[in-house]
């Protein structure tokens, strides 16, 4: 596969426009990751310094420790054709399917297959909720010993949480 030449990317704005091209699909990985740092504050002043220009950038520690955090995320599962890969191997498999489809062996190439589980706030927040509820606040609330064992299970699951709607109801946060 020849690198200078681009879809998305020409060949003027960098050397090897493919490259660029690959990771347009799974730009979301290293979004989410910092959107997420930002939600959680992983990241303080500290980790920061400030260039002369104004332009802030992260200290060598902050970057190690946002390396390990992309890293886990590269290495969190999703399910391609029944099978759990790595993100990272998805990539590579992407990268084959374009080469078929590239190459003429298949008629077309689907960049949204898997699609990325991306738990919301309150997502989070209700799955926090159930994983701090103790046996005791769970029957105040009307919600039996083995149901609260089951949420705390799924809660603790990186796939969206679906409860039943009167279950939901009991563990509103307001």
């Amino acid at each position: 596969m020849e690198s200078t030449i681009g879809f998305l990317h020409e060949t003027r704005q960098t050397k090897y426009p493919l490259a660029y091209d690959l990771q347009e699909p799974f730009r979301w990985i290293i979004d989410t990751t910092v959107i997420s740092c930002i939600e959680e504050k992983k990241f303080n002043q500290k980790d920061f310094f400030r260039m002369d220009n104004y332009v802030l950038r992260l200290k060598p520690e902050a970057v190690k420790k946002y390396l390990e955090i992309i890293r886990e995320k590269f290495n969190s599962s999703v399910t391609y054709y029944g099978k759990s890969y790595h993100w990272d191997t998805i990539i590579q498999l992407k990268t084959q399917e374009l080469a078929k489809f590239i190459l003429g062996k298949t008629k077309e190439i689907d960049f949204s297959n898997p699609s990325p589980y991306l738990a919301n706030v309150d997502e989070k927040k209700f799955k926090e909720r159930i994983l701090s509820l103790s046996t005791s606040q769970a029957r105040k609330i009307g919600i039996r010993k083995n149901t609260l064992w089951h949420l705390k299970e799924r809660a603790k699951e990186k796939k969206s949480l679906k409860t039943y709607s009167k279950v939901s109801k009991k563990l509103a946060i307001n």
